[in-house]
């Protein structure tokens, strides 16, 4: 900075200003200033900045694992909006693994990054809802951590619910089973909560057996499958709360000599880029990953402006993907 400012012919406090444009100077000043930036190549040190401003301009974003599609497309959404606002974005992979989790969150303590945007898959004992609630710069995505009362963006899980089981009702079929994940998770309770509305305004009843909830896990939907199809009358088809259940549930298929929809419709939630290239093509609910990013990322900037009307909770709608999974009875 100071042979800029020797070169400018200026003190390095009016240097200072024009990089960080917090204070007026002068246009003839500020293009000696710039000139001479330009031409000694000179780039401001990030860290000094930071360490002047106590910002890094960096966000942090939690996620459970780097090779489930929904979260690649997540994670596309934010960074680019991150990069729009000359943030950067460092990316933290927990795995479900508390201890990172709390771990990542104390990031904030330490002034590592300005926030964090978090997302988990599975239940709270209360111990994340604790270390949330001692920030105020966290935006939860995707699934919620029961009593946090920080910023949250999620997908309309409901009308997810009942959009797929009601076209499920529409292809004729009347004995429709549901396969979650884990049912203390919000996203699953409300996805179920869609399929509860569509099957009751249809006048259709389900016996429990034909509810199962597991691990977000392909071989949980191999499990689902077997189990299904052991009970003494079989759905006919199945609402799966994720296109990686549906997975499984076609690998089960496969393994007992039978094909998808012929033995058993199918639908799933998500969209994620493999539900287009399976045998036959997952008909599915499209969540709008990369939109929930950067919803998240601009509810972030708003927090880290000190802005006193954000909204507790944002909801996105979801779409609706007809492809080959479902027999028209």
């Amino acid at each position: 900075m100071k042979d800029v400012a020797r070169l400018a012919g200026v003190s390095t406090s009016t240097v200072s200003h024009v990089i960080n444009k917090d204070r007026f100077v002068s246009e003839s000043v500020t293009d000696k200033v710039e000139a001479a930036i330009k031409a000694l190549n000179y780039a401001p040190s990030a860290l000094a900045r930071s360490l002047k401003l106590n910002q890094t301009r960096t966000i942090g974003m939690l996620i459970t694992a780097s090779t489930n599609p929904f979260y690649s497309e997540l994670v596309r959404g934010v960074e680019r909006s991150c990069f729009e606002r000359g943030y950067s974005l460092v990316l933290c992979i927990t795995r479900n693994n508390p201890e990172k989790e709390c771990q990542f969150i104390r990031w904030l303590d330490t002034c590592q990054v300005d926030g964090l945007l978090f997302t988990t898959n599975r239940p709270d004992n209360g111990l994340l809802r604790k270390e949330v609630q001692r920030h105020e710069r966290i935006v939860l995505l995707d699934e919620d951590i029961p009593g946090s009362k920080v910023p949250k963006v999620f997908a309309d899980n409901v009308q997810g619910g009942r959009i797929a089981t009601e076209k499920l009702i529409a292809a004729g079929h009347r004995h429709i089973a549901f396969v979650g994940g884990p049912d203390k998770l919000m996203s699953v309770r409300e996805r179920y909560q869609g399929f509860c509305t569509a099957m009751e305004q249809a006048g259709l009843s389900w016996p429990p057996e034909w509810v199962m909830y597991g691990d977000y896990q392909r071989e949980f939907g191999q499990q689902a499958l077997r189990y299904l199809f052991s009970q003494p009358v079989r759905p006919t088809a199945v609402f799966a709360a994720s296109d990686y259940l549906v997975l499984g549930l076609l690998d089960g298929l496969r393994a007992s000599g039978l094909q998808a929809p012929e033995a058993l419709s199918l639908v799933g939630f998500d969209d994620a880029n493999y539900a287009d290239f399976t045998q036959p093509r997952i008909s599915t609910i499209r969540q709008p990953a990369r939109e929930l990013g950067r919803t998240a990322v601009n509810i972030m900037m708003r927090l880290l402006n000190d802005d006193p009307d954000i909204p507790a909770e944002t909801r996105l709608p979801v779409e609706w993907i007809g492809r080959d999974s479902i027999k028209i009875c």
